[in-house]
């Protein structure tokens, strides 16, 4: 398991000596939570946990925590971030939060069967949960106040669709992480709108070398392949090169933006993206928990609020490269 929580930044907190540290603070006359009252102007400082389901270099999620951050600068919270795409793993991760008596815990759901016990015990213990970008459908279920993200299966019907814009008959659908709900709704949701044939390919999405090779062989073994959707900007740019490698014309559409993509959407060597809005996610997240304990608002009104999804093509890629550069987009 990776280490427990980052506070704003990839250092690991451990949860006792965090423990500690508060203790003392409580009790010091120059710090803690009540001097701190005195002096900010967006309320008592809170601590927001964020567990998500993440592997290493996944570039979507940095821009998740930009959004988080800017909105924890905002609000006085303190932001603690912590992933591991293990289900099991990220429910241990969520309940070192539960442990650590933080104020609110933002979630994935990408895995929920693995997340429904100890989000139980985050209920039982008065933790308010908003889950963002997977498991919209079992958000409510699992007792999380509010959902953020885009409706994946809507998303991938607007992919399926482009898709076919493009002119692709036999394209490959590549699944990053088996067991993701998230993807499984997007592949699904192309296969209603594509009137071609579309094939679920999964790939070790942690192993970047992996993922090339598997798509580099079914390119090689099925000529007729003549695209392909991926559901991650990364990998987008590793079917790029998989397309060069064995000389197939598949065109690619993907998931997700980062500022690498964004050239290539400019370049033509990626079609087109479904932006879901990242930042969004994690700005609106921690927002919302930070409104709740401070106004009890509660957002969304019982039903999820979409941050996407917008289909991002070279012609209106440009308008966004400033953003993407600086990560926000």
């Amino acid at each position: 398991m990776r280490g427990v929580f980052a506070r704003g930044s990839s250092k690991s907190l451990a949860v006792l000596a965090a423990a500690g540290m508060l203790a003392l603070s409580a009790c010091s006359g120059s710090g803690g939570k009540e001097s701190e009252e005195d002096t900010q102007g967006a309320g008592p400082r809170l601590e927001i946990a964020m567990v998500t389901h993440s592997a290493p270099g996944d570039t979507f999620w940095d821009i998740v925590q930009k959004g988080a951050k800017a909105a924890a600068a905002k609000d006085n919270v303190e932001f603690l971030y912590s992933a591991d795409p293990d289900g099991g793993k990220q429910a241990q991760l969520v309940q070192a939060a539960i442990d650590q008596e933080v104020d609110g815990i933002i979630v994935t759901l990408a895995k929920p069967d693995a997340m429904k016990d100890v989000l139980a015990r985050a209920t039982a213990a008065k933790i308010p949960v908003v889950s963002i970008n997977s498991g919209q459908r079992e958000s409510a279920e699992l007792g999380a106040i509010a959902h953020f993200g885009q409706d994946e299966s809507i998303a991938g019907e607007a992919a399926g669709t482009e898709l076919g814009e493009i002119g692709a008959t036999k394209a490959l659908c590549v699944i990053h992480e088996q067991g993701n709900v998230g993807l499984e709704a997007r592949c699904d949701g192309a296969r209603k709108t594509f009137d071609g044939d579309l094939e679920n390919l999964f790939v070790q999405g942690s192993n970047m070398p992996d993922v090339k090779s598997s798509v580099t062989a079914k390119l090689q073994a099925d000529k007729n392949i003549d695209g392909i959707l991926t559901l991650g900007a990364p990998f987008a740019a590793t079917a790029v090169d998989s397309v060069k490698e064995t000389g197939s014309e598949a065109k690619i559409g993907t998931f997700d933006l980062n500022k690498d993509l964004i050239a290539s959407l400019k370049s033509g060597a990626i079609e087109f993206a479904v932006d879901q809005q990242p930042y969004l996610q994690g700005y609106e997240a921690v927002d919302a928990l930070w409104l709740l304990k401070n106004n009890g608002n509660v957002l969304g009104g019982g039903r999820p609020v979409l941050t996407g999804p917008a289909i991002v093509t070279k012609d209106n890629a440009a308008g966004l490269e400033e953003f993407a550069n600086r990560g926000t987009r």
